[in-house]
């Protein structure tokens, strides 16, 4: 063997990493105890799995239950009411979040502590800074919004207040997360420019940073606003009057054209979510 030649490993990163997750997943197969007959439908559930399905093609137009109360509001009015409702618990949460966010993303921005955080106080700041923000962001997006949804849902009972904090405390560690991600990413140039002509920190980071993260900032707000959309319309079976809960009293009654009907309007709200977001991503106006 020649002293210049190297061993190559037989596997690359990817490939062992590909290979530990498939045993892992073999590992967990047995643990569960699982059998190829487990991924079968159950016969029993199978004629209410066929109906739930053949109903997709007919949505409900109007109620399908045997009794209406003479005050219920008309369907399709009801359906609306409850898409507005989810629509609002997720503003309502993301309003909270970005601003949270939009802190500890700037906290947790090494260019924000070389610029606008910068100074003698700064300079022994940032370490302790940098890591509790990250810390902070991190623990925030451990915790799923239903496990917070179940804890405000204790304490607070089924408030608006409830719903919306529980949405905005893990979106608001994943926004800030992402947001110091995007400014520390953004080229420098323009900002060593101004410091050059002798502008402060703050300015650097204000001018010269922020508006060039700015869009790719607003199209991840823009996602995970269409996340919360979804994420609001599940806290609906938690028992807050969102499209959640209209999806679990239909089909609790087995009355699946309701439940397609309050489905299509929330593909219908993810999709109009997602086509301002595409508009913005391409660089056109939204209005």
């Amino acid at each position: 063997m020649s002293a210049g030649f190297t061993a190559r490993p037989l596997l690359g990163r990817r490939s062992a990493t590909v290979l530990a997750a498939l045993g892992l997943g073999v590992i967990a197969w047995f643990q569960l105890g699982l059998t190829l007959d487990d991924l079968l439908p159950d016969p029993a559930r199978g004629a209410t799995a066929r109906a739930f399905a053949t109903a997709a093609l007919h949505p409900a137009f109007d109620y399908q239950g045997d009794f209406v109360p003479a005050a219920a509001p008309p369907f399709w009015r009801g359906v609306a009411a409850a898409a507005l409702r989810t629509v609002v618990f997720a503003a309502g949460g993301m309003f909270l979040a970005v601003i949270g966010g939009l802190v500890l993303g700037m906290l947790a921005s090494a260019s924000w502590w070389r610029t606008a955080g910068a100074g003698p106080l700064g300079g022994r700041l940032r370490p302790v800074g940098l890591v509790a923000a990250r810390v902070t962001i991190a623990g925030l997006r451990s915790v799923h919004e239903l496990l917070w949804a179940v804890l405000f849902l204790a304490a607070l009972g089924v408030s608006p207040a409830a719903g919306a904090i529980a949405i905005a405390i893990p979106y608001a560690g994943t926004l800030a997360k992402v947001f110091s991600e995007q400014v520390d990413e953004v080229p420098r140039d323009a900002s060593r420019a101004m410091g050059a002509l002798g502008a402060g920190g703050t300015l650097q980071f204000t001018c010269g940073l922020l508006p060039r993260a700015a869009r790719q900032m607003a199209s991840f707000t823009f996602y995970q606003f269409e996340c919360s959309v979804r994420a609001a319309a599940v806290l609906g079976f938690f028992g807050f009057p969102t499209l959640g809960q209209k999806i679990a009293a239909s089909f609790a009654n087995g009355n699946y054209g309701e439940v397609w009907s309050y489905l299509y309007a929330l593909i219908a709200l993810v999709l109009t979510i997602e086509m301002w977001s595409a508009r913005l991503r391409s660089g056109r106006s939204v209005r």
